[in-house]
């Protein structure tokens, strides 16, 4: 609704207060026009602020306001791409500024106070958090499966950049979201009760089973795993971990006294990840089983399936 018009139905709900209206400023947009009276309760013969009612502007003011802060990310070449700072609300100095006005007279202006919100992760601690492989590991898939190829490559970039503070868990399912048509997931084979079936985001759990791998040799602690009712092709029997929306999760927490970062890549073939962090970690790695570079069950490999890609 534009400013001009929501004007206008403002002067015909109050009709004989059309100088009381605070407007709500932010930048050069108005978020929202209000007059004292709607956001006043009378006890006792005394007007009372509302507390509902500001709440209420409040919330909507902030969403408003709000802008995500974006990490630090390292892009298909290798380089840092640097973070993105965000903002919020600044609720008490809104709030201050709200009962100058409500206590006030008239009608007054006042600008939305903004404060900075840091990303989790900038590209300082990204430099840093890169430099030392502390567990990798690799599957392979037959890449002419277009559809599973898709999915697996889609769940692989969610995964990758993401770094896990000391004591922090992550959850395949949070990270990875809700596997739908609607986020560019397709139909592919999956295990349902022992059995092969058809389902949307097939292949997701080679990502996770790979994943598993990789943290689970370097050290993390794994705190919640399944696996599949019937081994798969693409990694050693009971070294996999299926997931589901509905299901199963794969959750795992850093033990260690440095952040770690998960990088994931999927093409020509192989699912690949690694587990990197700080130079100064000292780790406890495990023995996992490598994966043989064999031929996929569900087809036959292209010629690339047995090369590794390299991670930048």
């Amino acid at each position: 609704m534009g400013y001009a018009l929501t004007l206008a139905l403002l002067l015909l709900a109050n009709p004989l207060d059309p100088t009381n209206f605070l407007h709500v400023e932010l930048g050069d947009k108005t978020v929202a026009i209000l007059d004292r009276a709607d956001y006043t309760l009378p006890v006792g013969g005394v007007p009372v602020a509302d507390d509902y009612q500001l709440q209420q502007l409040l919330d909507a003011v902030a969403k408003e306001a709000y802008i995500e802060p974006i990490n630090a990310t390292i892009n298909a070449h290798g380089a840092i791409v640097p973070e993105k700072k965000g903002r919020k609300l600044d609720e008490a100095a809104f709030l201050e500024q709200f009962y100058q006005y409500y206590y006030g007279q008239g009608a007054a202006t006042m600008q939305v106070t903004c404060k900075e919100v840091h990303p989790k992760v900038d590209k300082a601690l990204l430099s840093q958090v890169r430099k030392k492989v502390i567990g990798q590991y690799a599957t392979y898939f037959n890449s002419q499966n277009k559809n599973r190829s898709h999915n697996i490559k889609l769940a692989a970039q969610a995964i990758n950049n993401y770094v896990l503070f000391p004591g922090e868990t992550f959850s395949f399912n949070k990270v990875v979201g809700k596997r739908t048509k609607e986020k560019g997931y397709l139909p592919a084979p999956i295990i349902v009760r022992g059995e092969l079936s058809e389902g949307i985001g097939g292949g997701i759990c080679q990502v996770s089973s790979t994943l598993f791998n990789a943290v689970d040799k370097a050290g993390l602690h794994i705190v919640q795993r399944y696996s599949h009712s019937r081994n798969v092709a693409y990694v050693p029997p009971g070294r996999d971990a299926t997931v589901s929306w509905y299901g199963p999760d794969f959750v795992f927490q850093n033990k260690y006294a440095y952040p770690v970062m998960i990088r994931a890549i999927a093409g020509n073939g192989t699912m690949y990840v690694t587990v990197n962090s700080f130079p100064e970690i000292e780790y406890e790695p495990r023995h996992v089983p490598s994966v043989s570079q064999k031929t996929p069950e569900e087809g036959p490999a292209s010629p690339e399936t047995i090369t590794e890609p390299t991670l930048p």
